[in-house]
Protein backbone atom coordinates (compact mmCIF):
# COMPACT_ATOMS: atom_id res chain seq x y z
CA UNK A 1 0.00 0.00 0.00
CA UNK A 2 1.26 3.51 -0.72
CA UNK A 3 1.38 5.97 2.49
CA UNK A 4 -0.67 5.69 5.47
CA UNK A 5 -4.54 5.60 6.00
CA UNK A 6 -6.04 8.66 6.93
CA UNK A 7 -8.00 8.68 10.37
CA UNK A 8 -11.61 8.03 9.24
CA UNK A 9 -10.17 4.97 7.42
CA UNK A 10 -9.67 3.03 10.98
CA UNK A 11 -13.29 2.63 11.50
CA UNK A 12 -15.61 -0.03 9.98
CA UNK A 13 -17.97 2.28 8.72
CA UNK A 14 -14.80 3.27 6.02
CA UNK A 15 -14.30 -0.19 4.46
CA UNK A 16 -17.82 -1.44 5.34
CA UNK A 17 -19.40 0.14 1.79
CA UNK A 18 -19.23 -0.27 -1.64
CA UNK A 19 -16.06 0.55 -3.06
CA UNK A 20 -17.81 2.29 -6.48
CA UNK A 21 -20.47 4.12 -5.08
CA UNK A 22 -19.43 3.99 -0.80
CA UNK A 23 -23.48 2.62 -0.41
CA UNK A 24 -23.64 0.83 3.04
CA UNK A 25 -26.42 -1.07 1.59
CA UNK A 26 -24.63 -4.36 1.08
CA UNK A 27 -26.11 -8.13 1.35
CA UNK A 28 -24.47 -11.27 1.05
CA UNK A 29 -25.16 -14.05 -1.50
CA UNK A 30 -24.01 -17.30 0.05
CA UNK A 31 -23.77 -20.27 -2.25
CA UNK A 32 -23.01 -23.74 0.06
CA UNK A 33 -22.59 -26.99 -1.61
CA UNK A 34 -22.09 -29.76 0.91
CA UNK A 35 -22.21 -33.95 2.29
CA UNK A 36 -23.80 -34.20 5.68
CA UNK A 37 -23.48 -36.97 7.63
CA UNK A 38 -26.82 -38.55 8.67
CA UNK A 39 -27.16 -39.82 11.98
CA UNK A 40 -28.97 -43.29 12.08
CA UNK A 41 -30.86 -42.62 15.77
CA UNK A 42 -31.62 -38.89 15.72
CA UNK A 43 -32.32 -38.70 11.82
CA UNK A 44 -30.05 -34.98 12.31
CA UNK A 45 -27.90 -34.40 9.51
CA UNK A 46 -25.36 -32.03 11.09
CA UNK A 47 -22.18 -33.49 10.67
CA UNK A 48 -20.50 -32.37 7.53
CA UNK A 49 -18.67 -35.01 5.26
CA UNK A 50 -17.29 -32.33 2.79
CA UNK A 51 -18.56 -28.28 2.09
CA UNK A 52 -17.73 -26.14 -0.24
CA UNK A 53 -18.92 -22.21 0.25
CA UNK A 54 -18.84 -19.37 -1.33
CA UNK A 55 -19.70 -16.01 -0.23
CA UNK A 56 -19.95 -12.67 -2.83
CA UNK A 57 -21.12 -9.12 -1.37
CA UNK A 58 -23.17 -7.09 -3.38
CA UNK A 59 -24.01 -3.86 -2.90
CA UNK A 60 -28.10 -3.34 -3.86
CA UNK A 61 -27.75 0.21 -4.93
CA UNK A 62 -25.27 0.00 -7.73
CA UNK A 63 -25.72 -3.86 -7.77
CA UNK A 64 -22.06 -4.13 -8.05
CA UNK A 65 -19.85 -7.38 -6.22
CA UNK A 66 -17.17 -5.91 -3.52
CA UNK A 67 -14.26 -8.00 -3.51
CA UNK A 68 -12.70 -6.03 -1.08
CA UNK A 69 -14.84 -7.68 1.97
CA UNK A 70 -15.13 -11.21 2.52
CA UNK A 71 -17.74 -13.36 4.68
CA UNK A 72 -15.24 -14.72 7.71
CA UNK A 73 -16.94 -17.54 9.75
CA UNK A 74 -16.11 -17.92 13.35
CA UNK A 75 -16.82 -20.71 16.60
CA UNK A 76 -18.00 -18.33 19.60
CA UNK A 77 -19.93 -19.76 22.69
CA UNK A 78 -20.23 -23.24 20.77
CA UNK A 79 -22.36 -21.76 17.75
CA UNK A 80 -20.87 -20.35 14.02
CA UNK A 81 -20.80 -16.55 13.51
CA UNK A 82 -20.45 -14.85 10.31
CA UNK A 83 -18.81 -11.48 10.29
CA UNK A 84 -17.78 -9.20 7.25
CA UNK A 85 -14.43 -8.36 7.67
CA UNK A 86 -11.96 -6.47 4.90
CA UNK A 87 -9.79 -7.76 2.68
CA UNK A 88 -6.23 -5.98 3.94
CA UNK A 89 -4.16 -5.82 0.98
CA UNK A 90 -7.17 -4.77 -0.93
CA UNK A 91 -9.71 -2.47 0.72
CA UNK A 92 -7.96 0.90 0.94
CA UNK A 93 -6.78 1.11 -2.66
CA UNK A 94 -10.60 0.20 -4.10
CA UNK A 95 -12.50 2.08 -1.41
CA UNK A 96 -10.30 5.50 -1.54
CA UNK A 97 -8.85 5.03 -4.98
CA UNK A 98 -10.05 5.75 -8.48
CA UNK A 99 -11.07 4.28 -11.65
CA UNK A 100 -8.40 3.42 -13.83
CA UNK A 101 -8.37 1.91 -17.58
CA UNK A 102 -5.72 0.23 -19.12
CA UNK A 103 -5.30 -1.32 -23.07
CA UNK A 104 -2.92 -4.23 -22.05
CA UNK A 105 -2.12 -7.59 -23.62
CA UNK A 106 -0.79 -10.57 -20.79
CA UNK A 107 0.73 -13.50 -23.18
CA UNK A 108 -0.08 -17.19 -21.16
CA UNK A 109 1.00 -20.55 -22.16
CA UNK A 110 -2.10 -22.20 -23.41
CA UNK A 111 -3.16 -24.73 -21.29
CA UNK A 112 -3.94 -21.65 -18.47
CA UNK A 113 -6.81 -21.71 -20.56
CA UNK A 114 -9.45 -23.87 -20.13
CA UNK A 115 -11.41 -22.58 -22.90
CA UNK A 116 -10.72 -19.66 -25.43
CA UNK A 117 -14.06 -20.30 -27.57
CA UNK A 118 -17.80 -20.33 -27.07
CA UNK A 119 -20.06 -18.74 -23.79
CA UNK A 120 -16.85 -19.37 -21.36
CA UNK A 121 -14.74 -18.19 -23.08
CA UNK A 122 -14.24 -14.20 -21.83
CA UNK A 123 -14.09 -15.95 -18.10
CA UNK A 124 -11.45 -18.36 -18.85
CA UNK A 125 -9.28 -15.63 -21.24
CA UNK A 126 -9.35 -13.17 -18.07
CA UNK A 127 -8.91 -15.94 -15.59
CA UNK A 128 -5.78 -17.20 -17.47
CA UNK A 129 -4.66 -13.41 -17.64
CA UNK A 130 -4.95 -12.17 -14.35
CA UNK A 131 -6.09 -15.10 -11.78
CA UNK A 132 -9.23 -14.32 -9.76
CA UNK A 133 -7.77 -10.43 -9.72
CA UNK A 134 -9.74 -10.91 -13.66
CA UNK A 135 -12.95 -12.67 -12.94
CA UNK A 136 -13.97 -10.94 -9.42
CA UNK A 137 -11.78 -7.52 -8.75
CA UNK A 138 -11.19 -6.44 -12.58
CA UNK A 139 -14.07 -5.04 -14.93
CA UNK A 140 -12.06 -7.24 -17.51
CA UNK A 141 -13.12 -6.77 -21.38
CA UNK A 142 -11.42 -9.55 -23.76
CA UNK A 143 -11.04 -7.87 -26.94
CA UNK A 144 -9.92 -10.33 -28.78
CA UNK A 145 -6.95 -12.92 -28.59
CA UNK A 146 -4.14 -14.86 -30.45
CA UNK A 147 -2.65 -18.24 -30.80
CA UNK A 148 1.13 -17.89 -31.13
CA UNK A 149 2.93 -21.55 -30.89
CA UNK A 150 2.38 -22.74 -27.51
CA UNK A 151 1.14 -19.76 -26.61
CA UNK A 152 -1.93 -17.44 -26.40
CA UNK A 153 -1.88 -13.47 -26.57
CA UNK A 154 -4.78 -12.02 -24.39
CA UNK A 155 -5.36 -8.46 -25.86
CA UNK A 156 -7.94 -6.65 -22.91
CA UNK A 157 -9.40 -3.46 -21.53
CA UNK A 158 -8.92 -3.40 -18.19
CA UNK A 159 -10.83 -1.05 -15.56
CA UNK A 160 -9.37 -1.07 -11.47
CA UNK A 161 -9.18 0.79 -8.89
CA UNK A 162 -6.34 2.27 -7.00
CA UNK A 163 -4.71 5.65 -5.63
CA UNK A 164 -2.11 6.50 -8.57
CA UNK A 165 -0.90 5.87 -11.93
CA UNK A 166 1.71 3.67 -10.65
CA UNK A 167 -0.07 1.65 -7.94
CA UNK A 168 -2.60 0.88 -10.86
CA UNK A 169 0.86 -0.11 -13.12
CA UNK A 170 1.89 -2.49 -10.36
CA UNK A 171 -0.93 -4.00 -9.15
CA UNK A 172 -1.79 -5.11 -12.86
CA UNK A 173 1.76 -6.25 -12.72
CA UNK A 174 1.22 -8.12 -9.61
CA UNK A 175 -1.99 -10.12 -10.82
CA UNK A 176 -0.75 -10.94 -14.20
CA UNK A 177 0.35 -14.62 -15.15
CA UNK A 178 2.47 -14.20 -17.33
CA UNK A 179 4.37 -10.84 -19.52
CA UNK A 180 1.99 -7.96 -19.37
CA UNK A 181 2.47 -5.35 -21.61
CA UNK A 182 0.40 -1.70 -21.26
CA UNK A 183 -0.64 0.06 -24.25
CA UNK A 184 -2.10 2.73 -22.30
CA UNK A 185 -3.52 3.72 -18.61
CA UNK A 186 -5.75 6.60 -18.23
CA UNK A 187 -8.02 7.82 -14.75
CA UNK A 188 -11.37 7.93 -15.21
CA UNK A 189 -14.04 9.79 -13.06
CA UNK A 190 -15.51 7.86 -10.04
CA UNK A 191 -18.90 6.54 -10.49
CA UNK A 192 -21.71 9.09 -8.15
CA UNK A 193 -21.46 8.56 -4.74
CA UNK A 194 -24.45 7.01 -3.02
CA UNK A 195 -27.28 9.28 -0.91
CA UNK A 196 -24.67 9.83 2.30
CA UNK A 197 -25.40 11.37 5.74
CA UNK A 198 -23.86 14.62 6.57
CA UNK A 199 -21.83 12.62 9.25
CA UNK A 200 -19.99 10.09 6.23
CA UNK A 201 -16.50 11.10 5.92
CA UNK A 202 -16.85 10.79 2.12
Amino acid sequence: MEGSAPDFLETAASWLRCYRCWSQNLEVQVHYEGVLRVDPESGEAAEPVEEVQEAVVQCLDCLHDQPHLNLAFYEEDGRRVSRIEAVEDRWERMVVGRPWVASCTVTVDSEQIESCSGPEAADSLAFGAFGDHGTREFFTHVRFHKHDGDQIVIHMLVELYARSEQEAADVLSDAARGPLSLTSLAEESRPPAAAASPEDPH
